[in-house]
């Protein structure tokens, strides 16, 4: 009797014409066997599978964002791009180099290494979908259930890039998943160019240092998809954080605005805004260095947060309130926000609001008397 080494040669002793081909080119990855493919929703929603050892729990928050950007194509017939999934077969399916095909049975499946909260945004868009039609169906609609259709039937033809490492074991799996997302990745300059599909404030963040030669004086790392290189002053993610703190007064995490949706009118207004705000930071404090404790990353976010509030009281933006706040920028004594240990000991939420708080309150205490008359009028 042959000795049965995988799932796979179990079910190969019992022939079946029921198999999901993978069409693909083999290649060495990383040392390892690789197949890559471009597959339609349909068919990588029949072979892939989560194996929650190797993969975290999804985050409510980040698989609604994904929902809402898949919306765009489905509903407004927008481009959109998703970075390719990464599945591992575990020794699953039999390659067919003649044909140049994974040849999976139906027990067997992928497992997701990279796009979990990709996979699950489509899967639960079409769960929706599928809801939907059922309804409409019931209740007779039937220009509806045309509209539901066509909407499904985008979603199962949307093309997914797919590369399947065929021979890794659950181990490499979690330290693969684990450099994927915590290791700095650089973006092409084919790619950088996606970032006008993007939300309000990443499009403004590019088209503000690409378009306003005021941020040309501040160095900026554009290209790193997290955080920046060792040369720059600013992350592209800081400059998002900064236009969302001195328009809406929030941080990131809380936007309200930062949607697919604006007019180009808007998205002008508020770089306009944003670009007059940082040709004053480079009149009124020195020179963007990393050395100097104004330029931190902190202490600009909170910089941002209070100017909001001077720049709204009248709860519109006014230009010559703001220009009259930022006044006070070269008396504020930049040494004395953090005491001892705190600037590397709190966390970075706290050491952001501490900053606040002290600029808020030197400036209710101190600018009477220090931004002069003759400051004023200028």
């Amino acid at each position: 009797m042959d000795t049965i080494e995988s799932l796979s040669d179990l079910i190969s002793q019992h022939k079946s014409a029921s198999y999901v081909e993978v069409p693909g080119a083999l290649a060495r990855t990383f040392g390892q066997t690789t197949l890559s493919t471009t597959l339609p929703m349909s068919k990588l929603f029949s072979i892939y599978e989560i194996d929650l050892e190797v993969q975290r729990q999804l985050i409510p928050q980040n698989l609604s964002k994904l929902m809402d950007y898949i919306l765009l194509y489905l509903e407004h017939r927008q481009t959109v791009y998703f970075p390719g999934i990464i599945l591992s077969a575990r020794g699953a399916g039999q390659y067919d180099a003649e044909s140049k095909t994974l040849n999976l049975q139906p027990m067997e499946k992928c497992y997701v290494v990279d796009g979990q909260h990709r996979l699950a945004a489509f899967r639960r868009l079409m769960e929706t979908l599928q809801s939907n039609m059922a309804r409409a169906k019931d209740r007779r609609e039937y220009e509806r259930m045309e509209e539901v259709t066509e909407r499904l039937r985008k979603l199962y033809d949307f093309p997914m890039s797919v590369m399947i490492y065929l021979d890794i074991n659950a181990k490499q799996e979690r330290q693969l998943f684990s450099d994927i997302n915590k290791l700095p990745r650089k973006i092409g300059g084919n790619l950088a160019v996606l970032r006008d599909q993007r939300r309000y404030y990443h499009v403004m963040a590019t088209r503000l240092v690409e378009e306003y030669p005021v941020m040309q004086e501040i160095p900026i790392d554009m290209y790193s998809e997290r955080g920046k290189a060792p040369s720059y002053l600013f992350s592209y993610h800081l400059v998002i954080e900064l236009a969302i703190a001195l328009q809406e007064g929030r941080l990131k995490s809380a936007a309200r605005n930062n949607g697919y949706h604006y007019t180009e009118h808007e998205l002008k207004t508020g770089m306009d805004q944003a670009g007059e705000y940082f040709g004053m930071l480079l009149h009124y404090l020195p020179k963007p260095e990393k050395s100097v404790i104004c330029w931190s990353e902190n202490i600009q976010i909170a910089l941002a947060l209070f100017f909001h509030e001077e720049a709204y009281k009248s709860l519109q933006f006014n230009k010559y309130a703001l220009a009259h706040s930022m006044k006070i920028l070269p008396h504020i004594p930049w040494q004395e926000i953090y005491k001892d240990d705190e600037k590397d000991r709190l966390p970075r939420r706290s050491r952001i609001m501490k900053a606040y708080q002290f600029i808020r309150g030197f400036y209710n205490d101190q600018h009477m008397s220090l931004i002069t008359d003759k400051e004023a009028a200028e």
